[in-house]
């Protein structure tokens, strides 16, 4: 899933629209993580869970704290590692696997789901997760257009639609984790960062 959006900074091709300028010193633009696609997904994910769970399982069900944790830990680390990318890349990238840990987590609970109750899971190219797809196609999506489905259709596909949320984020996180890797290696963290501010400074009072 591509973004045809253009990018600055440590989003790369992961955010709905341009994002300032870096600013001069050491420390980058930082935060801005309500533009990042992959926190727009994991936010989607959680409410569409919360809602599962109040629809489809019983009360009082040790899974539905489960769920909506792991959810909750998906969207909420993102959000910590881009608070945490101006001074820590190396805290940035441990918070988006955080996230796309508990993802995966959350994952596994929704085909569990549907396997116990012998209930098909939707292929990659099945025209319904081709339709899934196409509704989070949109700039700047928002749980708005699966609500409707979600608070009518049976649990076996509320689940499913789940499930191409849950690949759609991984995915983008998956594609932002290999970007940080490659800019760290290239660019190193604030230490080095520091450095070169501080050899910059001292070159420009000679």
């Amino acid at each position: 899933m591509k973004s045809e959006h253009r990018s600055h900074g440590s989003y790369g091709p992961y955010t709905t629209h341009d994002q300032s300028p870096e600013p001069s010193g050491f420390i980058p633009a930082h935060g801005g993580y309500r533009n990042l696609l992959s926190f727009q997904k994991a936010e989607i994910i959680y409410d569409l869970t919360h809602r599962f769970c109040e629809r489809f399982l019983r009360r009082g069900d040790r899974t539905i704290d489960q769920m909506v944790q792991a959810a909750r830990s998906g969207k909420q680390n993102i959000l910590e590692g881009s608070q945490a990318s101006g001074t820590s890349k190396e805290t940035e990238i441990k918070l988006l696997n955080v996230a796309r840990a508990s993802l995966e987590e959350l994952l596994e609970d929704y085909r569990d789901f549907l396997r116990v109750r012998s209930a098909p899971i939707w292929a990659k190219d099945s025209r319904e997760a081709l339709f899934v797809r196409k509704l989070g196609a949109q700039p700047n999506t928002s749980y708005e257009p699966y609500g409707t489905y979600v608070d009518t259709r049976p649990p076996e596909i509320v689940a499913n639609i789940a499930l191409c949320l849950i690949h759609q984020a991984n995915y983008l996180l998956d594609q932002q984790l290999r970007q940080l890797e490659k800019a760290f290696l290239s660019e190193g963290g604030l230490r080095e960062r520091m450095t070169r501010a501080r050899l910059a400074a001292r070159d420009r009072h000679w």
